[in-house]
């Protein structure tokens, strides 16, 4: 609605006191006090009490407002209805304001008496506009009651009538099921999710049903290979050594070329033989550095033991080296412990792979450590079942140890005697076979290899000074000729003033058989000279030994002058002329 001209009149008396409306809790009480309020203000405005007047739009409109703020559920249809009377009042005032302003310009032209005949053509068109007016306020009044009445309107609420919608009773129930449906909306709504979150759910669900596909197939192929090794477990179970083990297996593989399983749902799984295969997709790198940060960390927290078997188990034997040994070496257990450096050896032995052996470095250590320990048996399990790198080291090692042990001395001899054995050290395994006491087995295994020179066969005399061993080297072997030659034999020991006992002690042997057994032995050695006897002789006298250069000169003058004494025809040269 718009203002009426004369509101300033509300503005001078905004000072008078009207009642509030009161804010009741029944509709009784508050339509009682929007009647109090109407009769007051027309009262105070001194409103006419019939016929239209502009006091009462603005008295009613107030009481609309007033309506429409307390309403709830009809709040809408009420805005509705006051916007429809303003349009028609405000219709009117300007439908009033123009008829005014004619009258105006009417009175205005009928001053002049030549205007009389417009004056009168202007008055028939007001009567005209007027007799418009009147007919459109009677159907802007039937507009009006009809909307009062809402006699063309089914309901005023959706879901109510007319007479449900002005029934206190109905709305009171209408109230309650409308509240139910909201109650059911909410909890409808919590149980929803947003869109966005139901697509990402989505992406899940068919990321999900891709792994779970993986996961089948993964399965059906465990299942093949838990069948296919079923079937070789009953071949093995079954075996009676009829056919040799290599052609069963070679057999049941050949059946594993195309397999067929039927699966839990009874569907036929086909998959092509296994083949080892090397995991892909693994940081190496980032897993041997997990690896090694591990160690640190047991070897720092003084758990050798766990660090000595996660050192020997280490990838690619990255631990398995000499040193990681130095770090065992440097560091002492708790009293009355296994040694760490011993616990890295025995961790090493424990995992090593079958047909593996430990390096050179670290059997030499090993060796060291065990033998310092007393831990011979360990060396003595090591050695026998070749699970060291055998060297020259290694036999010296333990030849060293049994001179120091007697107690030991025999076993680690024998096992000196297998490293040199395995190195190929002929002089070095024919010496520990001595120092053991086999003399007939040093002079067996001397006499068979063939790579053994004179010097090699000298130095083992040397060091291991036996008549023995002497006699066994200068006799033939089953119809081969001897290694060693008498004469250069005793002319090279008694030139040795260590040796010269040695040499004296065989040329006694060879006296005490009889002078026709060393008449022999001379005539038979076939690689001496002349000057070679000449020697020992003279040299037998210079040691106050007259008894045997005697004997040896004169096996010497008993032979002609231009006689070959050795029945070596190709070879020997013995004595051409003998000068007194």
């Amino acid at each position: 609605m718009c203002e009426p001209k004369n509101s300033s009149y509300l503005g001078k008396n905004e000072g008078h006191t009207t009642p509030d409306v009161l804010i009741a809790g029944r509709d009784e009480s508050f339509f009682q006090s929007l009647f109090e309020f109407i009769k007051h203000e027309k009262q105070y405005l001194q409103c006419p009490l019939e016929g239209p007047d502009e006091l009462h739009y603005i008295i009613y409109r107030s009481v609309f407002n007033k309506v429409i703020r307390r309403a709830t559920a009809y709040k809408r249809l009420l805005l509705t209805i006051k916007g429809e009377y303003d349009d028609v009042i405000r219709e009117l005032q300007r439908r009033e304001d123009e008829a005014m302003e004619d009258q105006r310009n009417l009175v205005a032209s009928t001053s002049h008496p030549k205007s009389l005949i417009i004056y009168q053509r202007r008055a028939a068109q007001l009567r005209d506009k007027l007799s418009v007016l009147q007919r459109e306020t009677a159907e802007l009044q039937k507009e009006i009651k009809r909307h009062k009445s809402h006699q063309e309107q089914d309901t005023w609420i959706p879901g109510l009538t007319v007479a449900q919608s002005e029934d206190s009773e109905s709305l009171d129930r209408h109230l309650k099921h409308l509240e139910a449906q909201k109650a059911a909306l909410l909890d409808r709504k919590s149980n929803c999710v947003p869109v966005e979150v139901k697509a990402e759910l989505d992406v899940k669900l068919q990321a999900s049903e891709q792994h779970g596909e993986q996961l089948r197939t993964e399965n059906d192929k465990l299942k093949i290979l838990f069948m296919r090794l079923r079937i070789v477990f009953e071949r093995l179970s079954s075996w009676g050594q009829q056919v040799p083990l290599e052609e069963l297996l070679s057999s049941t593989v050949e059946n594993f070329t195309q397999s067929s399983i039927t699966g839990d749902d009874n569907s036929s799984i086909e998959v092509e033989l296994f083949e080892d295969e090397e995991p892909c997709g693994v940081d190496e790198s980032k897993h041997l550095t997990e690896y090694l940060d591990r160690f640190v960390e047991l070897f720092d927290s003084a758990q050798y033991e766990e660090a000595a078997l996660h050192a020997a188990r280490s990838p690619r034997g990255v631990l398995r080296n000499l040193d990681t040994m130095n770090m065992f070496k440097g560091v002492c257990g708790p009293p009355r412990s296994v040694p760490p450096l011993l616990l890295y050896f025995q961790a090493l032995l424990l995992t090593l792979p079958s047909g593996d052996k430990l390096s050179a470095p670290l059997a030499k250590e090993l060796v060291l450590c065990a033998l310092q320990h007393g831990d011979t048996q360990l060396v003595n399990h090591t050695v026998t079942h070749n699970k060291l790198t055998c060297s020259e080291d290694l036999g010296d090692i333990l030849s060293e140890h049994a001179q120091k042990n007697p107690r030991v001395a025999d076993l680690c001899l024998a096992l000196a005697t297998d490293a040199y054995k395995a190195c190929r050290l002929n002089k070095k395994t024919a010496l520990s076979m001595c120092k053991r006491g086999l003399v007939h087995s040093a002079a067996e295994f001397m006499n068979n290899c063939k790579d053994l020179t004179t010097e090699d066969c000298l130095w083992v005399l040397y060091q291991s000074p036996s008549v023995s061993l002497l006699q066994l080297l200068i006799e033939s072997q089953q119809g081969q000729a001897a290694i060693l030659s008498v004469g250069v034999v005793l002319s090279t020991l008694l030139a040795d003033p260590q040796q010269q006992e040695l040499a004296l002690q065989l040329l006694d042997s060879f006296v005490s058989r009889g002078r026709g057994v060393f008449e022999e032995v001379i005539l038979e050695d076939s690689k001496s000279l002349l000057d070679d006897w000449t020697d020992v002789a003279s040299t037998c006298s210079e040691l106050n030994r007259a008894d045997l250069s005697q004997v040896i000169l004169s096996i010497l003058l008993d032979q002609s002058g231009t006689r070959v004494l050795s029945p070596d025809l190709e070879g020997a040269e013995l004595v051409e002329h003998v000068f007194l």
